[in-house]
């Protein structure tokens, strides 16, 4: 993680922001760089908590749409207090991922909109596809590898990014038609020609590192608070927890119950949004 992140942690950045503050947490608590996080969040959302693309259900910082967001609070969610919603996450036969109370399921979805949460799980997301990557290519992954994954799926990018290190040359429309019809702009130049493997890693490269350093720059993000004391969201039901103990006479340890956790999380998650 960069020293600029660990500014941003300890407060002694001026004038830092609850989103850049967040996604500075994420990258500390994961290890996943944290210049590649602010970058995808800039390019994504413009570093807007609440965004929401027009044509899917893309939302929040990281335009997570529904599957992929059930998908990684399924699989990462108990490690940050979220064990609630990841308990209530089922997959059906079929590989897609459903929560069987419509009301809870929206509390779940809305957590996209929480700073703090969508970076860390957008943080342990980027670190499932560095893994999945690095075993896959006997190779270590960089920034623009991630954000191919991104782009194309763990898979797509494992196939593209094979297919470059043999032959970066090649025309890349060529292995994968169906995103070259989706995205002809990425996989043709102005006047028609087909890009290479290459052109397009360096294209995806470039459009990172702007949206690093835009964001590094940006004052226009939201003005969101900046919170008194940066906390980690499984710390919000051990504020629950500390709060139901001091209202009892009993020397015994209150326990949160799942329930109790929940409301905590999602009030406490709430704030500033």
């Amino acid at each position: 993680m960069s020293a600029f992140a660990d500014m941003l942690i300890s407060g002694s950045t001026a004038g830092r922001d609850r989103v850049t503050n967040a996604i500075a947490l994420a990258s500390r608590r994961t290890g996943m760089d944290f210049g590649y996080l602010l970058g995808q969040a800039k390019i994504e959302s413009s570093l807007n908590p609440t965004a929401r693309a027009g044509t899917s259900s893309a939302t929040g910082l990281y335009q997570f749409v529904d599957q992929s967001w059930l998908a990684v609070v399924h699989d990462h969610g108990s490690e940050y207090g979220l064990g609630w919603a990841a308990d209530a996450i089922g997959q059906g036969a079929n590989g897609r991922y459903y929560v069987a109370d419509p009301e809870l399921r929206q509390q779940i979805l809305d957590l996209r909109n929480h700073p703090e949460t969508a970076s860390v799980m957008a943080a342990e997301h980027a670190a499932d596809n560095k893994n999945y990557l690095e075993q896959r290519l006997g190779r270590p992954v960089e920034s623009v590898d991630l954000y191919l994954a991104h782009f194309l799926g763990v898979g797509g990018a494992s196939k593209f990014l094979r297919a470059y290190d043999q032959s970066p040359d090649a025309n890349a429309a060529a292995l994968f038609p169906a995103a070259a019809r989706a995205n002809h702009s990425i996989f043709y130049d102005k006047q028609g020609n087909a890009r290479s493997f290459a052109d397009i890693r360096d294209r995806f490269q470039n459009k990172l590192a702007r949206g690093t350093q835009w964001a590094m720059n940006d004052r226009s993000a939201p003005d969101l608070p900046a919170p008194a004391q940066a906390v980690q969201p499984a710390d919000y039901v051990r504020v629950e927890t500390a709060r139901l103990a001091q209202q009892t006479s009993s020397d015994a340890m209150i326990r949160p119950q799942p329930e109790t956790a929940r409301l905590a999380y999602l009030m406490l998650a709430t704030f500033g949004r």
